[in-house]
């Protein structure tokens, strides 16, 4: 069993250009297209913030300064919202910011897989375990996913990754985890790892949806991980060696995930996320409705 430290650091890869998404991505990252009225990417970050997560390391990569700017004070909007009275909106903007000290930035500078962007902020993580938050993945669930992981995680320790369940004939396209000892309802041991299996040799049916709890050895692993698939450095690969000498254990997600990354997630969750807005829910649902209707 690896050391247990309590997960007190978020790692968010921002850094790639988003080319499913062009022409829209052309200037704006991705990751801050907006899902109703936010960026995604604060989605992510106020999922981290609710696990109890202090310190938001950002990898990023040229053109992502907004991002920078995005969890910044911006003192000229302040006052003018002060100045006429927008008090609410003022509040909110307050909550979402991240206290002075809380973020880091570094770059990633070439695009060469998730495991060397994570390997980028291993001096700003240090020696202690972190959590891993892809930010096209955007989850919808009343406890929230990295909040359930670390509950997890305080009961198992070693490594924790969030899956959820696929249709067996979706699991080539996936990461996909073997199915080991039960340990509650929460989750189970990983008994292995196969990025994109075959059709039909897949381990199982769950996939692994974006969320990790990683011990820092994942760092001197990446250090000299040589590139797999895509000709990029695989964080999966960089699993399975550490998978040799400490646990994994899986968290069973139940919420709803969406991909942000695509259009079909994209506005799937605009959808979804609309419809559990109050203030939204009664403008929008008959349009939508009508709309199916006219389908």
């Amino acid at each position: 069993m690896a050391q247990q430290g309590r997960v007190r650091k978020a790692v968010f890869p921002v850094a790639g250009l988003g080319t499913r998404f062009l022409p829209a991505t052309k200037a704006i990252p991705k990751e801050m297209l907006t899902v109703v009225d936010k960026p995604v990417i604060q989605y992510v970050v106020d999922e981290a913030r609710a696990a109890g997560i202090e310190h938001f390391i950002f990898v990023t990569g040229r053109n992502k300064a907004v991002i920078e700017d995005h969890f910044d004070i911006q003192v000229e909007l302040y006052d003018t919202l002060r100045s006429r009275g927008k008090i609410d909106e003022l509040n909110n903007l307050e909550a979402l910011q991240p206290k002075p000290g809380q973020t880091s930035f570094t770059r990633q500078q070439e695009p060469l897989g998730l495991g060397h962007a994570v390997w980028c902020a291993r001096e700003l993580v240090g020696d202690e375990p972190f959590a891993l938050l892809l930010p096209d993945m955007v989850m919808q669930d009343d406890r929230g996913c990295l909040a359930g992981m670390v509950d997890l995680y305080g009961k198992v320790g070693g490594n924790v990754i969030s899956v959820e369940e696929v249709p067996e004939e979706e699991t080539h396209r996936y990461g996909i985890v073997g199915v080991g000892e039960d340990i509650g309802d929460d989750g189970f041991q990983i008994s292995a790892m196969v990025e994109k299996p075959a059709p039909g040799t897949a381990p199982s049916n769950y996939f692994i949806n974006g969320r990790y709890i990683l011990q820092p050895e994942i760092f001197s692993i990446l250090e000299t991980q040589e590139t797999g698939a895509g000709n990029e450095i695989q964080i999966t690969d960089a699993m399975l060696k550490l998978a040799e000498r400490q646990p994994f254990s899986a968290y069973h997600f139940r919420g709803n995930t969406f991909d942000c990354g695509s259009k079909e997630g994209f506005i799937k969750a605009n959808v979804s996320f609309a419809l559990t807005r109050e203030d939204i829910r009664a403008k929008v649902e008959d349009d939508l409705r009508r709309m199916l209707d006219a389908i």
